[in-house]
């Protein structure tokens, strides 16, 4: 019989509970349909979820009737979208995730100062955009240590650097000692910019990668930080690792010879799918499971401003948000 690793802490963090919740008590509240601008987090399962309860989910606002309400997606948007939003009369609910405001903020700061502001992260990402959005003239995008020999910009440049919240801890100091390296007098926020929770399943697969044959990361293909999963885990030790939208893709060949498997999820993955994949695995004969510990998510964000404001006049109770995974 073969043993599973189960990694802790895994699935859902406080800005996709967050988020998600938003949704649901939107829904409660308004009824259908409620627009949501992106998808809310990047998981299939979710958003197929919601758009049954009567989400509607649209690539950009002019797919939302004028004076409609809208929710903006975890993942941030830039000025301009808000201030399409406030042209067209829409009633926004901005679920934003508060670690994506927050790198917004030193955007908006690090420019106003006049700095060249270097964002590492993955061109065409939702938050790169929005967070972009801020100062475009301002911000320069790289994704790996390769392209800062790339930028245009002389050794005693004005310069900070900022970073998407859900990428890879180990490559994204790689690259950020390679603008050390080039620009002296470079700037760091004032804060860690990738988020508690990525940096925390990221140490939770770091846990199980080398203990297991083959590690199974719960997530979809779009997920930013389940990808960076999967990477981690195989630096970490792992044989092979492999990213799944569900337990149905997953393929009985990958297990042939292992004897243990390790398991995580993703940010923005209920645990629901987590228990499908452990069904799934005690079929193929990997019964015995074992949680692996590591750092605590001992966070929860409020719902937002604007949607508690119209649930207390409704007279509905505001929940507080558990954490969920």
């Amino acid at each position: 019989m073969g043993r599973v690793l189960l990694a802790a802490p895994r699935g859902y963090c406080a800005g996709v509970d967050r988020a998600v919740a938003t949704v649901e008590r939107a829904l409660d509240l308004y009824g259908a349909p409620i627009y949501v601008r992106k998808q809310i987090v990047h998981n299939k399962h979710v958003v197929d979820q919601l758009e049954r309860a009567g989400a509607v989910f649209v690539r950009e606002l002019d797919e939302v009737p004028e004076g409609a309400r809208v929710i903006f997606s975890a993942h941030g948007v830039a000025p301009g979208v808000r201030a399409e939003a406030e042209r067209r009369s829409l009633r926004v609910i901005d679920a934003t995730c508060p670690l994506v405001t927050k790198v917004h903020k030193e955007v908006a700061k690090f420019a106003g100062r006049g700095l060249t502001v270097v964002l590492i992260g993955h061109q065409g990402h939702e938050e790169v955009e929005g967070t972009a959005g801020e100062a475009p003239d301002a911000i320069r995008v790289i994704g790996t240590p390769e392209e800062v020999d790339a930028l245009d910009a002389p050794a005693d440049a004005r310069m900070a650097w900022l970073t998407q919240t859900t990428l890879s801890v180990d490559e994204t100091m790689a690259t950020v000692e390679r603008l050390r390296a080039r620009f002296g007098g470079l700037i760091d926020p004032p804060s860690d910019d990738i988020c508690y929770a990525t940096q925390n399943r990221q140490g939770a697969v770091k846990q199980i990668a080398a203990l297991a044959d083959v590690v199974i990361v719960v997530g979809s293909a779009n997920s930013s930080n389940s990808v960076r999963l999967v990477e981690v885990a195989l630096r970490a030790g792992a044989r092979v690792a492999f990213r799944v939208d569900s337990a149905a893709e997953i393929d009985p060949g990958w297990l042939d010879g292992a004897g243990t498997v390790g398991l995580t999820s993703g940010a923005s993955v209920p645990e629901v799918l987590v228990g499908e994949v452990l069904e799934r695995l005690a079929g193929l004969g990997f019964e015995d499971v074992e949680q692996v510990a590591s750092e605590s998510d001992a966070l929860a964000f409020a719902l937002p401003r604007e949607l508690r404001l119209d649930m207390t006049a409704a007279g509905m109770v505001v929940p507080q948000l558990p954490h969920r995974a």
